[in-house]
């Protein structure tokens, strides 16, 4: 089925519902950022198969929103399509909150539909709010019809994987002791209750992981808890006896999946946690209501629930919209996982070593066979593979070629796969999983011959990372505050990129967690306000990108650490924990200045000190001669 028959056959079904514009957002039940084949609705109804996209669909025009690292390969996608494509922050660009406001301006009578389980209740609220400033106007919201499902007949099924225990040796806390300072922290809001539907939450919350989204150790799944209970919905036929056994020794009770909806609109009191409800347990509800009627307040994440979660709790909870406390917990590394990150990063860094040393062999020996992008990106797999602790890839490698460096998060798939001719940039970005940590490392590497604007750009962008990681800063200061050290060498070039310059980064988890990232532009979840905090691990990534014509990005990741304690106060900094050499053919050493030299110099240093006991004779040569002798 075409898409322009898709979406005809979902304005015939809205047609039904007497509705005038339809939402899909890029979502599962849980807001995830990469989700699992089934809840890939918009990727469906549109041919984009970016990881972050809306479409807005009605009898006038279907329009698709999506962020700079997806203009590139929307503008592909979409072609011949009918949609039109809304580059997101660029100016003059409406939101899809001001988009639906002026349409509804032109009307007496609008509704507005999506299905409630895939839209987060942030997006919804200030949807409304948008909204109620029109006067005279009758606008419904409907948000239980996954119109979608009705015309995906070949839809599959939801992944539904084993769950397992994530040692605690590993984890360097116990679930029991997480549990207790996500209660201490919703004491502190007031809150008795708390839900949450963020999957990588929960499984750090229980130090259980799963495998139901590509890359992602996570599992479908919610959590409730109260002040001495808490229940995990799942799918209870993945989870074994041991696991079973262990939940239970921590105090967590099992029931469906599904049924989070129907026990929250029909809460009861704590004793509803077991499979029954006795009359001790009603009295109790009705004696600890509070005067609203409600059993007692419940805290909420507006960025992490969907709005039906939220209508539902709504009913007998008093809502607190906050963050999620184990936001924070989670992204604060303790000792031990930091200092496992350090090792994971060890392994990592081997592979890349590696990799890097067959691509370099590949440019300089016309007589080796060509390779391709996937060529590429199999050949890194199968270095980080050599080691027993890799566990698989933290998201599906970007080995981009030439101008397809230029599409941010671009995929070679045997469709779009084109060789690596021995010119140019080829850019990898990509990442492994391993039991002590999650990494993610872009490298951009000269193939050839390049012109002299593709070294300027390329010196900026290493310029952008090394004023970054070397950076020192009081405490309290946020990604906000430090953006302008990694787009400054590119901002006085008159260039900029359109991407976030860091991320927070996941342990044996999401390679793109909270609560901090770099972006000097206000973002709505999360956000790049918070101050950063000893622990957390973040990326480094500036770049840059000239459409048709090449990519560059270089990526570290970066620890949290405190530099200096004196009587100005507390000053943090950056620990490197990503080691593998950054090419240096591309670099005008002249435009770098002596601290930059210098920072490079230890950088690469260090990667071979590291790295040179677990490598080969050869191999350590290599890394000596391409990383170490040129910056002598």
């Amino acid at each position: 089925m075409k898409i322009e028959e898709r979406i005809n056959r979902l304005l015939y079904e809205m047609k039904k519902e007497n509705i005038d514009y339809y939402i899909i957002p890029t979502s599962d039940y849980h807001n995830s950022e990469y989700i699992s084949d089934f809840f890939k609705c918009r990727e469906y109804m549109s041919g984009f198969t970016g990881s972050a996209g809306t479409l807005v669909v009605s009898d006038l025009e279907t329009i698709l929103w999506t962020d700079g690292r997806y203009f590139i390969q929307a503008e592909e996608q979409l072609k011949n399509t009918g949609i039109k494509l809304y580059k997101s922050g660029n100016e003059g660009v409406p939101t899809i909150k001001e988009y639906l406001k002026k349409q509804c301006e032109n009307a007496s009578e609008i509704t507005i539909g999506f299905d409630g389980k895939v839209m987060d209740l942030s997006f919804v609220k200030a949807l409304e709010t948008e909204l109620s400033e029109l006067g005279g106007i009758s606008i419904e919201i409907n948000p239980t019809l996954d119109l979608v499902g009705r015309i995906w007949t070949d839809r599959p099924q939801i992944t539904a994987n084993e769950i397992t225990i994530f040692p605690e040796q590993y984890a360097g806390k116990s679930a029991s002791e997480k549990l207790n300072e996500v209660r201490l922290a919703l004491s502190e809001k007031n809150a008795e209750y708390h839900v949450l539907a963020s999957l990588d939450d929960i499984a750090w919350l229980l130090n259980l992981r799963g495998s139901d989204i590509e890359c992602n150790p996570v599992f479908l799944s919610y959590i409730f808890i109260s002040e001495d209970d808490a229940i995990l919905f799942c799918h209870t036929d993945k989870v074994s006896s041991e696991t079973k056994n262990y939940l239970s020794d921590i105090g967590i009770h099992l029931k469906e999946y599904d049924e989070i909806y129907n026990f929250l609109s029909s809460y009861k009191g704590e004793a509803y946690s077991a499979d029954y409800v006795s009359e001790t347990a009603d009295k109790k509800s009705q004696d600890e209501t509070t005067d609203n009627g409600k059993a007692g307040k419940m805290l909420l994440d507006p960025e992490s629930v969907n709005y039906r979660l939220y209508t539902e709790a709504s009913k007998h909870f008093e809502i607190v919209e906050a963050f999620n406390p184990s936001l924070g917990l989670k992204g604060t590394k303790n000792e031990t996982e930091m200092e496992n990150l350090r090792e994971a990063n060890v392994i990592d860094g081997v592979a890349m070593v590696k990799f890097l040393k067959w691509l370099d062999e590949y440019k300089n020996d016309a007589s080796k066979a060509t390779i391709t992008e996937l060529k590429a990106a199999e050949k890194l797999l199968e270095f980080r593979k050599e080691s027993a602790e890799f566990l698989g890839i933290s998201f599906e490698t970007i080995a981009a070629y030439g101008a397809h460096g230029a599409i941010v998060h671009y995929e070679p798939t045997p469709e779009t796969d084109i060789p690596v001719e021995r010119k140019g940039f080829l850019l990898v970005d990509s990442g492994g999983q391993y039991l002590k940590g999650t990494t993610d490392i872009t490298r951009t590497i000269a193939m050839g011959e390049l012109t002299d604007d593709m070294k300027k750009c390329y010196t900026a962008v290493l310029k952008g990372n090394l004023r970054l990681s070397s950076a020192v800063f009081p405490k309290g200061l946020a990604g906000a505050n430090l953006d302008i050290l990694a787009r400054g060498p590119l901002w006085q070039l008159e260039k900029d990129y359109n991407h976030g310059t860091g991320h927070g980064i996941g342990y044996y988890l999401n390679v793109h967690e909270g609560p901090q990232n770099i972006n000097w532009k206000i973002t709505q979840r999360y956000g790049n306000t918070v101050p950063f905090a000893c622990g957390m691990v973040t990326s480094d990534e500036p770049g840059f990108y000239l459409a048709g014509e090449f990519g560059i990005r270089i990526e570290n990741d970066i620890l949290t650490v405190v530099k200096k304690e004196n009587d100005y106060g507390t000053f943090l900094g950056f620990e490197i924990l990503t080691l593998a050499p950054i090419d240096l053919t591309p670099v005008i050493l002249e435009d770098l200045t002596r601290e930059e030299t210098e920072a490079l110099k230890d950088y690469h240093n260090m990667v071979y000190d590291k790295l040179s006991p677990y490598l080969d004779k050869e191999t350590a040569e290599w890394l000596k001669h391409a990383a170490v002798e040129p910056l002598c």
